[in-house]
C-alpha cells in the first residue's frame, strides 16, 4: 500500500454527526488527516460550511466530489441505507472509506460492500467509537483470555434510550422502514449490539419480540427484546427501549469462573479460582460455597470515543496501524437486527446466517405500507433541528 505524508479528507453528508466530524477534523485534532472537502445536498448546510470551514471545498453531488482527485479517503455519515452504495463507489475510486454506523439497512448490500472491500488494498473502517471505551474493551480481554471460564450468559438491558414524539416528528425520514430502515435497533443501538458481538462473537440463532409504536406514534420498534444461541449452549438477551425514563443500561456477562457486570461506568469482577464445571460434580453439598473474589474497576475516562476512531482510521492509512473496528465487521451488528426483525416478522427462530432475500421481501413490504400513505407518520414533520459542528451526548455510553 502506497504510504501518504498525511491523509486528504472528505465528508459526504453534514448533518449532526459528518458537522462534527468536520469541524474536529478541521480543527486539528485528528493528526495527520486535513479536511479538504464536503458535500451535501442542502445548500443551507454548505452555507454553515463555508462560514465555518474555510478553505474547505464543498459539493452538492458526492460522485463529483469523489473523481475530483484530490482526496485520499472519504467519511459517510449520510442516511443509512446509502452507507453501502457512497462506500462502494469510493472504494472503487481508489480512497480510503470511513462509515458512520449503521453499515447500511440490509445485510445483502452490506455483503456486496464487504465483497468490494476485500478486493481493495484501500483502509476500509466504520465509527463504532464505543469501542474505545476502556470498560468495554476490559471486558472483551476477560472474555478472550478466559478470566470469566466459558461463557454461559450474556444479559444486556440497555433501556435509557428514552426519545420523545417530537424528536420521531423532527424528519420525515426519521422513525420509517423506507427512510430510516428500523426504529430503535438500526438508530439507537448499533454500537450496543456490536459491542455485543465484539465482545462475545456472533450467536447461531436468534428470536425476538419487537413492539411497533408502543410508546410513540410510529410504525417502526421502539421496545425490542432479542434471545440468542450460541454454539456452546451459551445465551444472550437484549433488552432495549426507546419510551423508558430513567432506564438502565447494564451488561451482566456470567462464565464458569465468575461473572461481570458493567454499571454506571463500573465494572464488577466476582471470580471464583475453581471452576464451575468441574465442582458441580465434585461438591458433596447441595450447593457451592466457593470463595468469590470481588474486585472494581473504574477507569480514569471513558475513552476517545469518536476521536480515537478518527485518529486509528488515519494511522492505518499512514502507518498500517491494525484498526480499532474494520469496515467489514460491521455487517455483524446488522446481522442482529436483521434477524431480529425477520423473527418478529415471521413468528420464529432465525438460524444465522439469515436468508437475506426473504428478509428483503418482507422490508419491502413494510416500505410499499409506508409509501401508500397508509402509515402513521403521514403528517407534516417539523423541520429538525440541527446543532452543527459539535458532538451530541446522545452517542456517549450512557450509564
Amino acid at each position: 500500500m502506497e504510504i501518504e505524508k498525511e491523509v486528504r479528507l472528505g465528508i459526504v453528508g453534514i448533518g449532526n454527526m459528518g458537522s462534527a466530524h468536520a469541524k474536529t477534523v478541521y480543527d486539528g485534532k485528528a493528526e495527520g488527516l486535513r479536511l479538504c472537502a464536503i458535500c451535501d445536498v442542502d445548500e443551507k448546510k454548505l452555507s454553515w460550511a463555508a462560514a465555518e470551514l474555510p478553505g474547505v471545498k464543498t459539493y452538492l453531488n458526492y460522485k463529483e466530489m469523489l473523481s475530483s482527485g484530490g482526496l485520499d479517503a472519504v467519511l459517510i455519515a449520510t442516511p443509512h441505507k446509502l452507507h453501502p452504495v457512497i462506500a462502494i463507489e469510493a472504494l472503487e475510486a481508489g480512497l480510503h472509506v470511513l462509515s458512520e454506523k449503521p453499515a447500511g439497512v440490509d445485510i445483502k448490500s452490506v455483503g456486496k460492500l464487504n465483497e468490494t472491500a476485500n478486493k481493495s488494498d484501500r483502509v476500509f473502517g466504520i465509527m463504532f467509537n464505543q469501542r474505545t471505551n476502556p470498560l468495554f474493551a476490559h471486558l472483551k480481554n476477560m472474555v478472550e483470555t478466559g478470566q470469566l471460564g466459558e461463557m454461559k450468559r450474556m444479559v444486556w438491558i440497555i433501556t435509557n434510550w428514552y426519545r420523545t414524539q417530537s424528536y420521531y416528528d423532527s424528519g420525515t425520514w426519521r422513525a420509517t422502514w423506507s427512510g430510516e430502515g428500523g426504529g430503535v435497533l438500526l438508530n439507537q443501538c448499533p454500537h450496543n449490539l456490536d459491542i455485543w458481538q465484539w465482545i462475545m462473537g456472533m450467536p447461531v440463532s436468534v428470536q425476538a419480540s419487537c413492539q411497533y409504536g408502543r410508546y410513540h406514534d410510529i410504525d417502526v420498534e421502539d421496545e425490542a427484546v432479542i434471545y440468542a444461541k450460541y454454539e456452546n449452549g451459551a445465551s444472550a438477551v437484549f433488552i432495549t427501549s426507546t419510551g423508558e425514563y430513567p432506564g438502565t443500561n447494564r451488561l451482566e456477562l456470567s462464565g464458569t469462573k465468575g461473572k461481570a457486570v458493567i454499571e454506571n461506568g463500573i465494572l464488577k469482577w466476582y471470580s471464583m479460582e475453581k471452576d464451575e464445571r468441574e465442582l458441580c460434580y465434585v461438591l458433596e453439598e447441595n450447593t457451592c460455597y466457593e470463595p468469590i473474589k470481588y474486585q472494581e474497576i473504574v477507569p480514569e475516562s471513558e475513552g476517545p470515543g469518536h476521536l480515537g476512531i478518527l485518529r486509528n482510521f488515519t494511522r492505518a492509512i499512514l502507518y498500517g496501524e491494525q484498526l480499532l473496528a474494520p469496515g467489514i465487521e460491521g455487517i455483524n451488528a446488522l446481522t442482529l437486527s436483521n434477524a431480529a426483525y425477520l423473527s418478529d416478522w415471521l413468528g420464529k427462530e432465525i438460524m444465522l446466517p439469515l436468508d437475506e432475500e426473504e428478509f428483503l421481501k418482507q422490508m419491502k413490504l413494510r416500505q410499499a405500507w409506508e409509501i401508500n400513505g397508509k402509515g402513521k407518520k403521514t403528517k407534516e414533520m417539523k423541520h429538525e433541528k440541527q446543532k452543527l459542528g459539535v458532538y451530541s451526548d446522545r452517542w456517549n455510553v450512557r450509564w
